[in-house]
């Protein structure tokens, strides 16, 4: 049901990330260019508070989608899911340069939007057009822009003074923010965290078995950025094997990813892959 105030959910969602991403910004630049964490203690609440409502309804309710739809249509909403994303990948990719991959990424749109039946399946990934991963979070790594602190955000999960500003770039970049009703855009979005947080469900054991969780989605999420920004080009032993094998590859949420504590853990090379296009965040789950 479309609002009738002129200040809808949906603007008030966005000025929510706004006023993030100003608080974010004056701090980032004083940040150190290798990342750390001042703010552990704030961190370590605001994580806490994210895995509970991860645990109370996000992976109940990722677990129930995964126990009651079968494989393929959820591998169906993946893609999906992937394909209505992808406009905010092409942007980032001409945005840093690399016009053969913005190419290659719209045709790819193209493709599956069109042969794959409205990016319910994925013949691009077939004929060999390689899904990427980027968005304006590692833009503005690669035109220098230091990550700054590592920064835990409510119901948004990991991120560091970089990426929160980037977050709200991606939200007005991402196709169904225009939907002409909040209906679509909550259900589009909604469908964008559930294929997230099934994609994570996999990671939980190491979560649970890990001494000190915090630490290890801290770890996985700077090193995560630090190899998505550099597309793979960074020294062995700048990677924690402990945290960057984990992650699943799926794109790269606009706003908010989903639990802080497993958006952070995925694996470092994108998979050309099928279905969800390319690596988290976490992005990326824990929150909704």
């Amino acid at each position: 049901m479309q609002p009738s105030s002129p200040q809808s959910a949906p603007s008030r969602r966005r000025a929510l990330c706004v006023l993030i991403a100003c608080a974010a910004l004056p701090l980032a630049a004083h940040a150190a260019a290798k990342p750390n964490d001042p703010l552990e203690k704030l961190n370590r609440a605001t994580y806490a508070f994210n895995d509970a409502l991860d645990r109370m309804l996000a992976r109940p309710l990722a677990r129930a989608y995964k126990k009651a739809v079968p494989e393929p249509l959820r591998k169906g909403v993946s893609n999906f899911v992937a394909n209505i994303n992808y406009p905010l990948v092409m942007l980032n990719d001409a945005l840093q340069g690399k016009f053969k991959d913005a190419g290659s990424d719209a045709l790819r749109l193209v493709v599956n939007t069109t042969m794959g039946v409205g990016g319910l399946f994925d013949p691009a990934t077939r004929m060999g057009l390689v899904a990427h991963d980027e968005d304006f979070g590692q833009t503005l790594g690669r035109w220098g822009v230091p990550p700054g602190p590592y920064l835990v955000l409510p119901i948004v999960g990991p991120s560091d003074f970089r990426d929160a500003p980037g977050r709200v770039v991606d939200t007005y970049t991402t196709p169904y923010t225009y939907a002409k009703s909040s209906t679509t855009e909550y259900t589009l979005y909604g469908l964008t965290l559930l294929d997230r947080r099934v994609e994570l469900l996999s990671v939980d054991s190491s979560l649970q078995n890990a001494y000190d969780p915090y630490v290890f989605v801290r770890n996985a999420y700077v090193a995560r950025r630090e190899y998505l920004v550099r597309d793979g080009n960074v020294p062995d032993d700048d990677l924690d094997d402990s945290s960057t094998g984990l992650l699943p590859a799926v794109p790269a949420l606009p706003t908010l990813a989903p639990p802080a504590a497993l958006a952070a853990a995925a694996p470092p090379a994108p998979e050309p892959a099928s279905s969800a296009g390319d690596p988290v965040p976490i992005d990326g789950p824990a929150e909704l």
